[in-house]
């Protein structure tokens, strides 16, 4: 495998104490690297790729596009591809007709945590200034994106971070309240009200979630009846919705955005990772009339905003990903692919005693390993399990994402299986085949580690 050494590189990588193999191209679902090993993503990089790799339209759209003008600023001109794809998203929002445009998901989620505040500064109401998070989520990893997050990553700067999280998850294969399916009764919504009574409606500016928990739950989904119970609370205590929809947003979920699976119209959603299906950095927050409306009655002015906020090139790029999508029908085909991917994950389920859940909708999906399936136990953290699994599947030819630690932030091993809206039923085929070789070799490892 040909990969940089640690004394050529200059780059910071994720783990300075690895060499990472070097990537020559990619096309469709597959990625190779530079002594053409094949990899088959099956996690769309990180939930990104949604459209595969090497699309040549999308490649023709950005030197079209690049050819014509390298950079427009926000504050002295707008551009046609930009106002073309705020009225594409708008128009498939659930409502929400407005958008800022940023360039990664920490950017839109925090822009939309402002958004929120002004909001309520806008209506004479500035002591509205609290995010409530779930205590299991992800929204980032600049401060403000890090503050509303549940996650371990948050451990490290816990004593300059805002908030803190607050609201239960709805981890059904862990209940927050020890419920069953048979004896819930949706705590995990309905607590949420006791938090706001504790730290007073007059001081809550919004509360945050992604519809599906991905990085820090591993596909995390909730019941049918969750969104809409959270909606009607926000309501009745005049606190605006925001969904994370980072990673759900744009079709992964089978619909163009996660929360339309729930029936619930938002206030507000931070876009980013499959807005442009990883061609060009991009995010964006769409948000509602009455907060546009409360702008533009009171300071007219828009308080945040970034350099590349707005570019012409990751306009034109993402308007021809959103284009792509419909025009071949993706979403159609993430819809057909959920069953398999269903079908295949609860197999594994039954046939390895290390599984101990699967959850998704979609193509996004997670796997939950224990090390005892009965009492659901997780496996010691030093075990490094989820990394494990990670490895031999990178070795086998098949890219999966770690998740950890998302009991009490110290505990916990999941993957996530998310694939490109592109893949077909034989290369789905592809893909399990090789996870259960890979499932077989951990299966070896961890009989090892306990046999010492």
């Amino acid at each position: 495998m040909s990969t940089f050494s640690l004394s050529k590189s200059s780059v910071l990588k994720p783990n300075i104490s690895k060499s990472y193999p070097i990537v020559k191209y990619g096309k469709g679902v597959y990625i190779y690297d530079q002594e053409n090993k094949k990899y088959l993503d099956g996690c769309s990089g990180a939930i990104v790729a949604n459209i595969g790799h090497g699309v040549k339209e999308i490649a023709e759209i950005a030197y079209n596009q690049l050819s014509k003008i390298a950079f427009t600023y926000r504050t002295q001109f707008t551009n046609s591809p930009l106002e073309e794809l705020g009225n594409k998203i708008t128009q498939l929002s659930p409502n929400l007709n407005h958008i800022f445009f940023s360039n990664s998901g920490s950017e839109a989620t925090e822009t939309a945590l402002r958004l929120a505040i002004q909001y309520w500064q806008e209506l004479g109401k500035a002591k509205k200034n609290i995010i409530l998070s779930r205590k299991i989520s992800y929204h980032g990893v600049t401060l403000g994106a890090l503050s509303m997050s549940g996650s371990d990553r948050r451990i490290k700067f816990e004593d300059i971070l805002t908030y803190k999280p607050a609201i239960p998850t709805p981890y059904c294969y862990r209940c927050p309240f020890s419920k069953d399916p048979e004896t819930c009764n949706l705590e995990c919504a309905t607590a949420i009200e006791s938090v706001i009574k504790e730290m007073g409606s007059e001081n809550i500016a919004g509360i945050i979630m992604e519809p599906v928990v991905g990085a820090s739950g591993g596909a995390i989904t909730p019941s049918e009846s969750y969104f809409k119970i959270v909606k009607k609370i926000c309501d009745k205590y005049d606190i605006l919705l925001i969904c994370d929809e980072v990673m759900t947003g744009l079709g992964r979920t089978g619909e163009w955005f996660g929360i339309n699976n729930w029936n619930v119209e938002p206030d507000i959603i931070a876009l980013g990772k499959g807005m442009s299906a990883g061609y060009t950095p991009i995010s964006g927050v769409l948000f509602n009339q009455k907060i546009y409306d409360a702008i533009h009655a009171g300071s007219g002015i828009a308080v945040y905003g970034h350099t590349y906020s707005g570019n012409p090139g990751s306009a034109a790029i993402s308007l021809g990903v959103l284009n792509y999508i419909e025009s071949n029908d993706l979403i159609t085909n993430v819809r057909k692919n959920e069953a398999i991917i269903r079908k295949n994950l609860n197999e594994l389920k039954n046939r390895f005693e290390f599984i101990g859940d699967v959850r998704g909708i979609g193509l996004l999906w997670g796997v939950e390993l224990v090390s005892n399936k009965e009492k659901r136990s997780p496996f010691p953290r030093n075990l490094n399990i989820a990394d494990i699994i990670v490895d031999i599947a990178l070795e086998k030819g098949l890219l999966i994402y770690p998740v950890k630690n998302m009991i009490n932030y110290s505990e916990g091993d999941a993957f996530l299986i998310a694939p490109p809206f592109t893949i077909t039923e034989n290369e789905l085929e592809e893909l399990f085949n090789i996870l259960t070789d890979s499932l077989l070799s951990l299966e070896q490892h961890i009989l090892k580690v306990e046999k010492k």
